[in-house]
C-alpha cells in the first residue's frame, strides 16, 4: 500500500488551520454572491482539508469535500452528481433551488452493509470511487455536525426488479420462485448501490501509463478548458469527473460476496439504451443482460450471490450520437452491414474502436470485497483481463446462448468472436469465411426503390 503521507494533500506550512478540540477543522463558508473563475495552490485563503487516499481509517483519509460552500477548504476538483450538476445549476438559475441548501441526510444511511474491506486501503484496487462514499453520516458525522456540507457519492438501498424476461423464465420453468429471491409474480428481490465516480488522479494516471501532468492536461484540453484547476491546482489530487456513474445490483446475501468458497456469479455491463431499454436488435446487450440476471437469480437460490454492475458507458463510452452515426455507416457502406468491417466502421467515425478501456472497471468489485468470481457472464477479453490483472480469480467464463442472439446482431457476435472475444463452446469455428459471409439487415436509408435512387435530402 502506498505511504499515506505521500498521497496527502496538505496546506502550505505558512497557513494555520482553525481546528477545534476534536481535531475536526472549523468550516469556512463561501459567500455565493460572486464567481471565482479558478484558484491557485498558493492563493490567499486556500486551505484544503487534507486527503490521504488509501488510508484505512476514514478520519485519517479525510472526507471528500467538493461542494460550493467551502471553496477554501475544498479538496476536490469538479462537482457532485457528474453531468447532473448542470441541472442543479438550471434549478438555481430558475429560482427553484437555494444554492445555500444543505441536504438532510438523517435517514439516508445504507440499508445493508458493504465493507470495509482490505482492498479499500489499496489505491491500485480502488482509485475511481470513494469507498467511504456511502458512510458519510457515520464516519464523518462530526464534520456534518459542525456545518460541513459533505455529500455522499454512494447510496445503498433495496428494491424489487420486474422484468418480462424473468416472468417468461418462470412460465417456461427455467426459474422456480422460492418466495425469498424470486417471487411468484416473477419479481426478484435485490440489494443495490448507486455510485458516482471519484478519481484519485495519481493512480488513474498510473493505470493509463502516463504521468499525472499528461492526464491533467489531456482532460483539460479535451473538455475545452472546463476545469482549469486541473492545471492550476496540482495539490488537489481528487477529481469528480462530469461522467455517468454505475449501479450495482446484488441477488442473494451481500455478506457472502467476499467468501471465495461461496458461489459468485457476475456480469459487468456497459450501458446500451437502444437495446437495454427499447429492445433494438442490432446488438446483444439486453439479451446478455437479462441472461445474466437469470443466472444471478439461480446462483442466489443455490446459496450464493449474483452481481450485475451497470456502467453508464453508452456506445463504448463514445456516446449514443456517435453510435448511431456508426450504425448509418455500417448499413450504408459498400456491401452493407458486415461482420468483416464491424470494427472498422467505428474507427472511421470516431477515430478509435472503444474508449471504455476497462482500466477502472474492476474498482466496484474491489469495493464489494470480491476476490473470486465463479461464473463471469461475459465474452469480453478486455473485461476479463482487466479483472484478473487486479488479483481477482475468474473460474468460468459464460458466453451468451446462441438462441438469445437477435438476427441483426449476428454481425456483432461474429466480428467479436473472430477478433478474439471468448468463444466458449457455442461459437467455435468462426473463421474468415464465416466473417465474410455474415451480413446484417438492409435498410432503405437513401430512398432507393427498385434499384433507382429517389430525390432525398441525404448528404453523402
Amino acid at each position: 500500500m502506498s505511504n499515506p503521507a505521500s498521497n496527502s494533500t496538505t496546506a502550505p506550512p505558512s497557513k494555520k488551520r482553525k481546528e477545534s478540540t476534536d481535531s475536526i477543522p472549523v468550516p469556512e463558508f463561501t459567500q455565493l454572491d460572486y464567481v471565482n473563475l479558478t484558484s491557485h495552490t498558493d492563493a490567499f485563503g486556500v486551505d484544503p482539508i487534507p486527503i490521504s487516499w488509501g488510508h484505512p481509517d476514514p478520519l485519517v483519509r479525510g472526507p471528500v469535500i467538493c461542494t460550493v460552500r467551502h471553496s477554501s477548504q475544498r479538496n476536490a476538483i469538479g462537482a457532485h452528481s457528474g453531468s447532473y450538476c448542470i441541472y442543479t445549476g438550471l434549478a438555481v438559475a430558475a429560482g427553484k433551488l437555494n444554492p445555500d441548501y444543505v441536504p438532510n441526510l438523517k435517514l439516508t444511511s445504507p440499508v445493508f452493509n458493504i465493507g470495509p474491506h482490505k482492498s479499500w486501503s489499496d489505491p491500485k484496487k480502488i482509485s475511481s470511487i470513494d469507498p467511504f462514499g456511502h458512510l458519510i453520516t457515520n464516519v464523518y458525522g462530526g464534520y456534518l455536525d459542525k456545518g460541513f456540507d459533505i455529500r455522499p457519492t454512494i447510496a445503498v438501498t433495496k428494491a424489487h426488479i420486474d422484468l418480462p424476461e424473468t416472468r417468461e423464465a418462470v412460465a417456461l420453468g427455467r426459474l422456480v420462485p422460492d418466495g425469498k429471491i424470486l417471487l411468484e409474480s416473477g419479481q426478484s428481490i435485490v440489494s443495490k448501490a448507486a455510485i458516482e465516480p471519484v478519481w484519485y488522479l495519481p493512480e488513474i494516471a498510473r493505470r493509463f501509463g502516463c504521468t499525472e501532468s499528461v492526464l491533467r492536461q489531456s482532460i483539460f484540453r479535451m473538455t475545452n478548458g472546463m476545469y482549469p484547476e486541473l492545471i492550476t491546482r496540482p495539490d488537489i489530487k481528487i477529481f469528480l469527473p462530469p461522467i455517468g456513474g454505475l449501479t450495482i445490483y446484488i441477488w442473494g446475501d451481500p455478506d457472502t460476496i467476499p467468501d471465495e468458497d461461496i458461489e459468485l456469479t457476475c456480469r459487468v455491463h456497459d450501458e446500451c439504451n437502444g437495446s437495454d431499454v427499447f429492445g433494438s436488435d442490432i446488438c446483444t446487450c439486453r439479451p446478455y443482460l437479462t441472461h445474466a440476471i437469470e443466472e444471478c437469480i439461480k446462483t442466489a437460490q443455490r446459496g450464493g450471490a449474483g452481481i450485475v454492475i451497470y456502467y453508464r458507458k453508452e456506445g463504448r463510452s463514445l456516446g449514443e450520437v456517435t453510435k448511431y452515426l456508426v450504425y448509418n455507416t455500417r448499413k450504408r457502406q459498400e456491401g452493407g452491414d458486415s461482420a468483416e468491417n464491424y470494427f472498422a466502421c467505428t474507427e472511421k467515425v470516431a477515430g478509435v474502436q472503444d474508449t471504455r478501456f476497462q482500466a477502472l472497471m474492476p474498482d466496484p468489485l474491489h469495493f464489494l470485497g470480491v476476490t473470486k468470481i465463479h461464473n463471469f457472464i461475459s465474452m469480453s477479453d478486455m473485461k476479463y483481463n482487466a479483472i484478473v490483472s487486479t488479483g481477482i480469480e475468474i473460474v468460468n467464463r459464460v458466453e451468451i446462448p446462441k438462441e438469445l442472439v437477435p438476427d441483426d446482431a449476428q454481425v456483432e457476435i461474429t466480428a467479436k468472436v473472430f477478433h478474439g472475444y471468448n468463444a466458449g463452446k457455442a461459437y467455435q469455428g468462426i473463421d474468415e469465411k464465416e466473417l465474410k459471409k455474415t451480413v446484417g439487415r438492409e435498410y432503405d436509408y437513401d430512398g432507393k426503390a427498385n434499384g433507382e435512387k429517389k430525390d432525398t435530402n441525404v448528404i453523402e
